[in-house]
């Protein structure tokens, strides 16, 4: 083979590759963190005060929130603070935003909610817990992995 043919053919395979790449990387799926994401910025001083309300009330060791994942019985334990009034535990998946789901909690709770793991899929979760106790709101994020 001459030198004409081999370079027309490291460019027709170059090509071919660059085709491949540009497909494959159209073609992945790629969900967004949140689809409201600029109103979520503007209410992300919100965010800032729970976190920092929660981190008081860990240097405080007073009424704080614990979560533990138990692989060998697959659930998740939360064990909840006496003022909470309202709260939500949010598990929400990285990966693939079908899978989020949401737990309301209402001021006539149990101390220890216990959230099964059977149904979620396999891979890194990131819990969120977001609670009132009628004057603040707390925040406080924890991240397991199936």
């Amino acid at each position: 083979m001459n030198w004409g043919k081999s370079i027309i053919l490291v460019f027709v395979l170059f090509a071919g590759f660059i085709g491949a790449m540009v497909y494959c990387m159209t073609s992945q799926h790629i969900d967004l963190v949140s689809d409201n994401y600029y109103q979520n910025e503007i209410d992300y001083q919100q965010h800032i005060d729970r976190v920092s309300n929660a981190g008081r009330l860990h240097a405080g060791l007073n009424s704080f929130a614990t979560m533990t994942y138990q692989s060998d019985q697959q659930q998740v334990v939360f064990v909840l603070p006496n003022t909470l009034r309202k709260g939500e535990i949010t598990f929400y998946r990285p990966g693939d935003r079908q899978q989020d789901f949401r737990v309301a909690i209402r001021a006539n709770h149990p101390v220890r909610q216990v959230i099964p793991t059977q149904s979620l899929g396999k891979g890194n979760w990131r819990v969120q817990f977001t609670w009132s106790d009628g004057q603040r709101e707390y925040y406080q994020e924890e991240q397991f992995f199936l």
